[in-house]
């Protein structure tokens, strides 16, 4: 069983047969916020590597909440209806994107696959994206 496992584990993977991979990734917001002293937002402007994307206003929290009680507005049953509860008892918008793999499967299921990808687009817009890697470079050093 361990052959097995260094064989898959050697094996290079490429991300040139994944047209997922050809577009930017979601990544979940940072749990740093700015702090409250002029001094201190300074210092956190200088040090964070990108202060806008890494930390958002928290004042986004209720119209994201919104938008993602709207992409299930139209799906029926327990499951959508806990994920609803969910969404709604969010404390901030690093929970909400980890609800996104949940809203892509209650979406999927009440409608399809099309429209579910294109809903969790429609979310992916508020949080941070980071360019897809590049099919030519190993993953891991030879």
């Amino acid at each position: 069983m361990s052959t097995l496992r260094l064989i898959f584990r050697n094996t290079p993977r490429t991300t040139l047969a994944d047209p997922s991979r050809l577009r930017p990734e979601a990544m979940p917001p940072s749990l740093r916020c700015a702090p409250g002293s002029a001094w201190q937002r300074l210092l956190f402007w200088l040090l964070a590597p990108s202060p806008q994307d890494a930390a958002p206003p928290v004042s986004r929290l209720p119209a994201v909440r919104d938008e993602f009680l709207v992409a299930l507005v139209d799906v029926d049953g327990d499951d959508a209806d806990a994920l609803r509860k969910r969404v709604a008892s969010a404390r901030s918008l690093r929970e909400l994107w980890h609800l996104r793999p949940a809203i892509y499967h209650a979406v999927g299921v009440g409608h399809d696959q099309a429209e579910a990808e294109r809903r969790v687009a429609d979310l992916d817009r508020h949080f941070p994206t980071r360019a897809p890697r590049s099919g030519f470079v190993p993953l891991s050093p030879r």
